[in-house]
């Protein structure tokens, strides 16, 4: 797989124009309404840099990581280092929107390098991508707007304070309309928990979990054909609880049924539920019950 330690490079590799600045490329339509057209396929690849994309696909599927990407409404992508990249020549770009590209080093000396990290959508799958809304995109094009007047001009002492701070704004309102996203998404949201909670049955009683031990997060995303990160922000927007505590409060309810089995100690309890250690099982037990396994028990079987 090719890597591509610089911004240069990578654009060298998609047939598009070397940048104005060697850490930022900003492309949009020109003065005849089109945008540089990149080369017609790639192989899997990655780089070192962030990519910040308005692109609608008139026909043909980008391949962005495990999964195809759906841009033919129109999306923004958002592609972070070493993420892997790949399309063919069944790939028709409409040549509209932006792309906005800059190396990891860009952000270095800067709040945004440690900010950028904790905005999820760089870690999605890409069929997980913002779709906006005409007044949101407006909104987007306006500011990207200012950064690509600023990447023109000729840049001086100012100018990446100023592009820096512009992109935090773009990224700032992506998030919210990122949010709105997720509001408007319940019922596949719904579903998402109902797949989530057949897996689990489903590998409890196939014996999985004696054999393989407790699920991943990660496992469990590769099944639904999204990204870990994903996963959780969607069950945390609908539920309130991270996946991981959708995870935890399946393995107590099951322990609460095998519990009721007198001539199974607590370790056993713990051991059939996939648990390595039967400490933590009692803790996290008692965490999310208010009272220990052993506990429980007595009360229960007494009852």
């Amino acid at each position: 797989m090719k890597h591509f330690k610089t911004l240069s490079e990578y654009l060298d590799y998609l047939a598009l124009p070397r940048p104005e600045h060697p850490m930022l490329s900003v492309f949009k339509a020109g003065d005849n309404g089109l945008m540089p057209c990149p080369r017609e396929s790639s192989p899997p690849i990655t780089n070192d840099c962030y990519t910040i994309s308005l692109k609608k696909i008139v026909k043909g599927d980008l391949n962005y990581g495990r999964t195809k990407y759906d841009f033919t409404n129109g999306a923004l992508i958002f592609i972070a280092p070493r993420q892997v990249l790949q399309w063919d020549e069944s790939v028709v770009f409409d040549r509209t929107g932006f792309s906005i590209n800059f190396h990891e080093d860009f952000l270095k000396g800067t709040e945004l390098a440690h900010q950028i990290k904790k905005f999820g959508f760089f870690s999605y799958s890409a069929n997980e991508a913002l779709h906006l809304s005409p007044k949101e995109e407006k909104q987007i094009e306006s500011i990207v707007e200012n950064i690509y007047i600023e990447y023109q001009n000729n840049q001086d002492e100012f100018s990446k304070d100023i592009i820096v701070s512009q992109l935090s704004t773009l990224l700032k309102y992506a998030n919210r309309f990122y949010e709105r996203q997720f509001l408007n998404r319940k019922e596949l949201s719904n579903d998402l928990l109902e797949q989530f909670n057949q897996f689990l049955a489903s590998y409890f009683e196939s014996g999985q979990l004696q054999e393989e031990g407790i699920p991943g997060i990660e496992q469990i995303a590769d099944q639904l054909s999204v990204s870990q990160r994903y996963l959780s922000d969607t069950l945390k927007k609908e539920t309130g609880k991270t996946s991981t505590e959708h995870l935890q409060l399946y393995l107590i309810d099951e322990a609460k049924n095998i519990l009721l089995n007198p001539h199974k100690t607590i370790s056993e309890v713990a051991y059939d539920l996939g648990f390595e250690y039967p400490p933590y099982f009692s803790r996290l037990f008692k965490k999310k019950v208010g009272i220990s396994p052993s506990a429980y028990r007595e009360k229960y079987t007494l009852n």
